[in-house]
């Protein structure tokens, strides 16, 4: 094949130098890395690329078709949203994501935001810091209610690697576990319709692509079937709900609560209505359940193992 130049578009959505790359580094002759690449530079940082890796930056057709010697698109992700795949097929390029490598990481976060709305911590935590404990007669502060997850049903919506992953450790906690059938989904026995599942979860936890069918999926028609104090756990894709029904539902008190690790535009910076004022027991994380440094490593590992299956002539997570 020659000598073949790489180039990583935005290291630094993955890489924030804690992470080992000598074996990416190895993997191809000549490297060019990129902490971050704005829409207008795209096409001049590939257009001599044979190999690039893009975890969020655009590959649009107008892009591709600049390029000169593009051969592989490793989109260092599960999700293909950034690339244009009918543009990459109609021009003889093989593109690549990777799976499975932010389980741990996602199923983990699902549970720190689940056990910090059951126990209150983020209000206890600020009671102590505002002197309450230290003024208070008793011995214990019982200020916010606090529930246990042992007993109670999850609903999962989305039952791939990730709601399966979460179903396991959801049993462990003594949960019983109840999974939806996606609206456009194939209906599966043990599946249930997503309005008799509602009204039956005291946590629901979202699993699911954000796709024609799974857009605006929660809104406030499904809001409004919850429990009153049934929590909401999102760490699929923000435009999965719909973020403003959410805010007012929280604020009336018709859900409990609601841990949320993406919104629709990320970052969002003209604004969301989950962010514009104060909103009871609601907790946000920018898009970090996937991003612990063990997760981004076996990413970065997953690209190397793609890139050398791709120079031996073997298909591996291949999409196109």
């Amino acid at each position: 094949m020659g000598t073949l130049n790489g180039v990583f578009l935005d290291l630094e959505t993955v890489d924030r130098t804690d992470l080992d790359l000598s074996n990416l580094k190895q993997a191809l002759p000549r490297w060019q890395f990129y902490n971050a690449t704005a829409r207008d530079e795209t096409a001049k940082h590939i257009q001599n690329a044979a190999i690039v890796i893009s975890n969020k930056v655009i590959l649009d057709r107008d892009c591709l078709s600049q390029t000169k010697q593009l051969r592989l698109i490793c989109i260092a992700a599960t999700g293909t949203n950034n690339v244009d795949l009918q543009a990459a097929r109609d021009l003889g390029i093989s593109v690549t994501n990777v799976v499975g490598y932010g389980t741990p990481s996602v199923v983990q976060h699902v549970f720190g935001l689940m056990l910090a709305l059951t126990t209150r911590l983020v209000d206890y935590q600020q009671a102590v810091a505002a002197g309450a404990w230290q003024q208070s007669s008793q011995f214990c502060l019982l200020n916010f209610p606090i529930r246990e997850l042992a007993g109670k049903q999850l609903g999962i919506i989305g039952y791939g690697e990730l709601g399966r992953a979460v179903a396991h450790v959801a049993q462990a906690f003594g949960m019983e576990v109840l999974i939806a059938q996606r609206p456009g989904g194939t209906t599966q026995a043990g599946r249930i319709p997503l309005e008799e599942l509602l009204p039956q979860v005291d946590v629901l936890s979202l699993h699911c692509p954000l796709a024609d069918n799974t857009k605006n999926l929660i809104g406030q028609k499904e809001l409004a079937l919850m429990k009153d104090e049934a929590l909401l756990i999102n760490t699929a894709r923000g435009g999965i709900v719909d973020e403003a029904a959410l805010a007012t539902a929280l604020r009336s008190g018709k859900i409990g609560g609601a841990g949320v690790d993406v919104l629709a535009q990320e970052p969002p910076v003209t604004g969301n209505p989950l962010l514009e004022s104060y909103i009871p027991n609601l907790i946000i994380t920018p898009h970090i359940a996937w991003a612990s440094r063990e997760s981004r490593q076996r990413l970065v590992d997953g690209l190397v193992a793609n890139i050398e299956a791709y120079l031996q002539g073997e298909i591996r997570n291949r999409i196109i």
